[in-house]
């Protein structure tokens, strides 16, 4: 048909639209895209699904690392919470205690003095004791040399003597 078409013209010496050159390639251009603007139309469409795909899988991914981090965002700060509730119970424990060993130590400290105070009355005691000894050892001393030397000079004769050594080996047991 195109042949024919063109014989026509050729013969009519007009020019024509179908005579000229520039026409066939425009059309065979126009042809050429439809054929092939088919399938590159084709291979565009299915690369643009790719990343489209590539781009919502990314997105879907974005939104479960999102979901995630708010997760972890959550146990994160219910930790602190958690750790800052325990760290309070830590310093109330430490200052109750410390208190209780405050009150220990008062009382430690109060029964160290007492038990000193009288371990000190103690010595004191014996101290006094030791001493009240010593003058009665003294006192019974001295009156025994004054009670010697009393019958020695008022007792005489032979009886006198006996009675003197009786009288003075009594007089310890007597006066302790």
């Amino acid at each position: 048909m195109i042949g024919s078409a063109w014989a026509a013209d050729a013969a009519a010496g007009s020019h024509s639209l179908f005579a000229e050159p520039t026409f066939w390639v425009a059309v065979a251009f126009f042809l050429f895209l439809a054929i092939a603007g088919k399938t590159l139309w084709k291979g565009i469409t299915e690369t643009l699904d790719k990343r489209t795909a590539a781009i919502a899988k990314a997105l879907s991914d974005a939104e479960q690392l999102r979901v995630d981090a708010t997760r972890a965002k959550a146990e994160a700060e219910q930790m602190l919470a958690q750790a800052a509730t325990d760290a309070r119970d830590i310093i109330n424990q430490a200052r109750e205690e410390s208190e209780r060993m405050q009150v220990r130590a008062k009382s430690d400290l109060e029964t160290a003095i007492m038990r000193r105070e009288q371990q000190a009355r103690d010595r004191i005691a014996q101290a006094e004791s030791a001493a009240s000894k010593q003058i009665r050892d003294a006192a019974v001393d001295a009156a025994l040399s004054a009670t010697r030397s009393l019958l020695r000079e008022q007792a005489a004769g032979p009886n006198a003597q006996a009675l003197v050594d009786q009288a003075i080996s009594e007089l310890p047991r007597r006066l302790h």
